[in-house]
């Protein structure tokens, strides 16, 4: 079984990183990696993840983000099954993702190293 396309980390907003860092910390004894002012990584959670500061997503559902080795491929997929894509292919430390909204209105997000 391929893990092209599996979940591989899920993000949360926050409007405010510094108190919810520190309730994840607290309550469930998670470790973090600090990428800056809006962004923290999360771990020692059962799955990787982070905290988005940012202000570009709402609280509310976490952002569940899949994995693929091909970016491009995964796109095509994602649209051709009548998934929307919300923001396109973007760079951030690590490599590329993009968004998109499955028909049952989720966000979700995909990403690969390249």
């Amino acid at each position: 079984m391929s893990d092209d396309l599996k979940i591989d980390y899920v993000e949360f907003a926050s409007g405010d990183i510094a108190a919810s860092k520190k309730f994840f910390t607290k309550a469930f004894d998670w470790s973090f990696a600090d990428y800056g002012p809006t962004y923290q990584a999360f771990a020692d959670a059962g799955i990787d993840g982070g905290i988005d500061g940012t202000g570009e997503r709402s609280g509310g559902a976490p952002l569940v983000i899949l994995k693929t080795g091909n970016l491009e491929e995964a796109e095509k997929r994602i649209v051709a099954a009548g998934g929307e894509i919300l923001r396109p292919a973007y760079a951030f430390p690590g490599g590329r993702r993009l968004h998109f909204r499955e028909p049952g209105g989720n966000e979700m997000a995909v990403w690969s190293e390249t």
